[in-house]
């Protein structure tokens, strides 16, 4: 049995409250095992057989009739999220705030970078294999040029961000 993670887009946040019982709920009813929460922010951990394409849609459908939002989710295998993290190639700082965008389209994490010119005193960014690895002072990760890229609406379907504190608790 493969062990997955889903990255929820956007819950617990705009409205839409999703909460961690009720999600690992709804999980072990579409027949996942070993379902594990972390956070407030929409990450699980559970364990099944079925292929990544069949996995996405049925969560996501899942999540729309259940909670009522248009829901969109990243799939991670497990195995591989430790070496994500790993791979982090900027320094860690008390001052800084580290984190990685998933993509489920390689060809929007492309477009997160292209012609983006950053102020590299500030924030970090570099490609790496399905995500983008990003980094930028504590209390700014709204109002960085790439933060205001990220969160533009053609990526709300294809991407999610999440901390590297918020990884090592999924590993």
């Amino acid at each position: 049995m493969a062990k997955w993670i889903a990255l929820l887009r956007g819950v617990n946040v705009n409205g839409i409250a999703i909460k961690n019982t009720e999600l690992a709920e709804l999980l072990r009813g579409l027949g996942f095992d070993d379902v594990r929460t972390v956070l407030a922010s929409g990450n699980v951990v559970f364990g099944t057989d079925a292929d990544a394409p069949t996995l996405k849609a049925t969560i996501e459908q899942a999540l729309r009739d259940r909670f009522g939002y248009d829901a969109w989710i990243v799939l991670i295998p497990h195995v591989d999220l430790e070496g994500i993290v790993e791979r982090f190639p900027f320094d860690r700082a008390d001052a800084r705030h580290d984190y990685v965008v998933f993509g489920s389209d390689d060809n929007a994490l492309d477009a997160l970078l292209a012609d983006l010119v950053l102020d590299t005193a500030v924030e970090q960014v570099a490609r790496g294999d399905g995500v983008v690895y990003w980094s930028c002072p504590k209390g700014s990760s709204t109002d960085t040029v790439f933060a205001k890229r990220a969160g533009a609406a053609r990526f709300k379907r294809s991407t999610t961000t999440r901390n590297t504190n918020t990884l090592r608790k999924l590993l």
